[in-house]
Order: structure tokens, then C-alpha cells, then sequence
């Protein structure tokens, strides 16, 4: 069975409405800083000023990204004491650590098709064994590797109520 959109014109803004696993989180992550943001939360970053001296990003637009992602359950503050005052750290959550494969699959297509010709910018190594890591989408059936021709998507279980809630008639997604 194929999967069927609602046909409609979207806005940026409705993407957080659309019956589509892959817009819905383009409505929270899509914006370049919110990524690099998490980059570098990835990376151990933790302190406001931190993020703010490694991106070069406005202490503004910082604290907007910081409080989107806090607000999406993305990451979490965390209070710590700096000299007599205290500050807000941020730490990334569950739901923010399961967005690692994302990232790594972002940085696998960098690596193969924007890299310098010397190489990849950044090498990430597995801390129990030193080796370099690599990012895989396998089938949980058999565990082939699989590649954007070897999968075939279809209504997941949350599609009715999602297409129910949407405005139009049904259409195919572009491929």
C-alpha cells in the first residue's frame, strides 16, 4: 500500500501539523542552529557561553534555540553555581540523545559528498575499542544493510488518526 498525503500548499509554519514523520521533526530541528546547537551538545558542551564562543551564534538566537529545545523536551537545564551567582547548564534528554543517528547520518552524507579532498573534518571513534564508527541502516528482520531503494514505506499505525486531523484529500508523497 502506498502512503498518501494530505494535497494541500504548506507553509514552513505547518509542518508541525503535516501527517508526516519527516516534516514533523523538520518543524522542530530544520533551522541550521538548532543543529549545530546540538552538535555541540553532543560534543559535551554544556554552559551558555560555551555554546555561544564555539558557534559565533548571538547570545539572542542562542537563548531562543536553547529555550525551543528545552521547551521540545530536547535538552534539560540544570542549575550549577559560578563564582556567587548561579547558572543554568544544559544537558540533552533521552528524546535528545536518541536524535545521535540523525546527526551521524547528517555528517555520513557530508563526509561522502562535501568533504575536503583530504578527508572527513571530524573522525568518530568508538570509545571501547578505538575503531572508526560508521553510520548503518539495517533491517531489524534479517539485518541487511539497507539503502534508499531497498525499503518501500506504508501507513504506520498513527496514520488514520494524523490524515483525520489534516485538511484536503489525500495525495502521494514525492519520491
Amino acid at each position: 500500500m502506498q502512503v498518501r498525503y494530505a494535497r494541500r500548499a504548506v507553509r514552513v509554519a505547518d509542518f508541525a501539523d503535516q501527517p508526516c514523520n519527516v516534516a514533523r521533526p523538520i518543524a522542530l530541528l530544520g533551522e541550521g542552529w538548532t543543529l549545530l546547537v546540538l552538535r555541540q551538545a553532543f560534543m559535551g558542551t554544556r554552559r551558555f557561553d560555551d555554546f555561544q564562543r564555539s558557534l559565533g551564534i548571538s547570545r539572542s538566537l542562542l537563548a531562543e534555540r536553547l529555550r525551543r529545545l528545552v521547551d521540545a523536551g530536547i535538552l534539560r537545564r540544570e542549575p550549577y553555581r559560578d563564582a556567587a551567582r548561579t547558572r543554568d547548564q544544559y544537558r540533552l534528554t533521552e528524546k535528545g540523545l536518541d536524535l545521535y543517528p540523525v546527526l551521524m547520518a547528517l555528517r555520513a552524507w557530508s563526509d561522502k559528498h562535501e568533504a575536503p579532498v583530504e578527508g572527513p573534518l571530524v573522525l568518530y571513534r568508538h570509545r571501547g575499542c578505538g575503531g572508526l564508527t560508521e553510520t548503518v541502516h539495517r533491517c531489524v528482520g534479517c539485518g541487511e544493510e539497507l539503502g534508499a531503494r531497498d525499503v518501500s514505506p506504508e501507513p504506520g499505525p498513527g496514520m488514520a488518526s494524523a490524515l483525520a486531523g489534516a485538511a484536503g484529500e489525500p495525495q502521494s508523497p514525492a519520491a
